[in-house]
């Protein structure tokens, strides 16, 4: 019995999607689900081999030594869910040497087993199992036969032994049955929720009459989860290989650990694995402060700053906004005091009660409430009129847009900038797992609108934004939806306001649904583009206030009415 410590966001199928310097932005439910499995097989008092990521054992250590306690095996799933085949033969080693003092510090128990984190061993990945000898492992169970994989070698199917040199290590590959010449995995995990039930039951039946050497079974916590958040990014195969039958598979598991007997693989091979006691549990330390620099007369230097974040039925991602921020007020704490400030643009879901469960209690951060939903340019353009600092910053709820680019945006707010604006196009910015389909179409929109505004930018409709609060209050946008936001854009230009753009990279939303409609916003943008164009020939926009410029750098400008929304 062998089973995979990850979390949601850590699937194998998601490395491409999901950076590992983001998962600290992700509601990790690994905990939870871990205990679910622990419970699950203490129910039928089964011992199993629990293949651990090393940073999961560095960040929830307490969780590792809770497996331990409970009788299970601790072994290497290495450092980050990462393939070895993009690591060189030294990388690997470091990176086992990583995870093994990780999971030993946590679990009190020597590190006998690994298995790759993703993609199975391949006839070219070998050299591997060379590494893990010198090493000094005792087995692997990274190898799989699927199709025609290990055709030539059909022994590779069972329990062998690896020899390198005078080193030996045993190999557990996932078990697999021949079907019509062509070799099908029948271990657990996703092939326990894709493959018709009835097939595999037989083929386990088949193995266990016919074979001496044992089955191995597999399954990850997460598919455990009744409802795990799910990656709105990932393709249609990628999702019917994640998320399909997962409300089925504890049952599925729950047949087979009543039908057979199963035990850890060092129970299985005689090893004995505790050196010393689990570590007992430690309380979180608390999280960091942001470091506030202050005057030798204590007064605070940092620049004030509002952080306007418009949502509209966002309640999914509010954890990850939640630790995106915090990581955010960390490490920018020192030079900018900043005020976050929320417009619900009255949601239809639980967004409202969200913010005020994750956000209500906090001194810097407000909640506002739209009485009717008004759309995302409305939203910012509530909280710039709401904020109380000149600088103000306007994010994605999704985080699309690093927002811990705002440190380096802000301070491009020169004495003639009014609006700073990210842009993905621009030849030093880039974008990540986006469809060509909608790189071609911001793309289109961009040309369009660089041939009638003055500043020829590469992109008009970022919401990720800087804003000069005093002139961008003088702009008139008629505009709340999406349109507004390339139209305050379009009518500051027009009014002699001074704009920069900022490379940035846009990456795909991983949580939830984008909110707009792509035809009628194709629609939208042709229309506001002719209505530029009217302005611009005839000349009726009006102009900004003179600004006067200190000796300081700071603007300064006659006081204005608040406007409404």
């Amino acid at each position: 019995m062998t089973v995979a410590v990850e979390d949601y966001f850590q699937v194998g199928s998601f490395n491409r999607l999901i950076q590992r310097g983001e998962w600290y932005r992700f509601e990790p439910r690994v905990e939870a689900n871990t205990r679910r499995a622990l419970d699950l097989l203490d129910e039928f008092g089964v011992r199993g081999t629990f293949f651990v990521l090393g940073w999961i054992a560095d960040t929830m250590p307490e969780l590792i030594a809770e497996i331990a306690r409970r009788g299970h095996e601790v072994a290497s799933k290495g450092y980050y869910h990462r393939s070895m085949r993009a690591m060189t033969p030294g990388e690997f080693r470091e990176d086992l040497a990583r995870a093994r003092e990780a999971l030993r510090r946590a679990s009190g128990q020597r590190i006998l087993g690994y298995r790759v984190a993703d993609e199975w061993l391949r006839p070219a990945d070998l050299w591997a199992l060379d590494v893990l000898c010198e090493e000094g492992y005792e087995y692997d169970s990274s190898v799989c036969s699927v199709l025609g994989r290990f055709a030539s070698e059909p022994w590779r199917r069972f329990a062998h032994l690896h020899q390198f040199g005078e080193r030996t290590l045993w190999e557990f590959p996932i078990s697999s049955i021949e079907l019509f010449g062509l070799a099908v995995p029948i271990a657990g995990g996703n092939w326990y929720r894709q493959l018709p039930p009835w097939l595999v039951r037989r083929a386990v039946d088949h193995w266990t009459r016919t074979y001496t050497t044992p089955y191995l079974m597999y399954f990850h916590v997460w598919e455990l989860d009744p409802d795990p958040p799910k990656i709105s990014a990932a393709s249609w195969i990628q999702r019917v290989r994640t998320y399909r039958n997962l409300d089925r598979m504890p049952d599925r598991i729950r047949e087979y650990l009543s039908r057979y007997r199963f035990t850890a693989v060092a129970d299985h091979l005689g090893l004995a694995v505790q050196t010393q006691p689990p570590p007992s549990p430690k309380r979180a330390a608390p999280a960091p402060v942001p470091i506030v620099r202050a005057s030798p007369k204590g007064e605070d230097r940092r620049l004030p700053a509002t952080i306007v974040i418009p949502c509209y039925n966002e309640e999914l991602i509010l954890p990850y906004l939640a630790n995106t921020l915090r990581s955010v007020e960390e490490k920018l704490g020192d030079r900018y005091r900043l005020e976050i400030l929320f417009v619900d643009d009255q949601s239809s879901d639980d967004t409202y009660q969200a913010l005020q469960r994750l956000f209500g209690e906090k001194a810097n951060y407000r909640i506002l409430r739209h009485s009717r939903n008004l759309g995302v340019a409305g939203a910012i353009a509530t909280g710039i009129a709401a904020a109380e600092t000149e600088v103000v910053c306007s994010i994605d709820c999704d985080c699309t847009y690093d927002p811990h680019a705002l440190g380096e945006m802000i301070s491009l707010l020169a004495p003639a900038v009014d609006l700073v604006t990210a842009s993905p196009y621009h030849p030093a910015g880039s974008v990540r797992n986006l469809p060509a389909w909608r790189l071609s179409l911001s793309r289109s929109l961009s040309r369009l609108y660089r041939l009638l505004l003055r500043h020829k930018l590469y992109t008009y409709t970022s919401c990720f934004r800087v804003y000069r609060r005093s002139q961008v209050l003088q702009v008139e946008v008629r505009n709340t939806d999406f349109l507004g936001i390339a139209e305050l854009l379009a009518r500051l230009d027009l009014a002699g306001g001074g704009i920069v753009e900022f490379p940035a990279t846009l990456q795909v939303r991983m949580l939830g649904r984008s909110k707009m409609r792509v035809l009628e916003t194709i629609l939208g943008h042709l229309g506001l583009l002719c209505r530029l164009a009217l302005v611009r020939l005839t000349g009726r926009q009006s102009r900004l206030r003179p600004r006067e410029v200190t000796a300081a750098g700071s603007v300064v400008t006659a006081p204005t009415e608040q406007q409404s929304v």
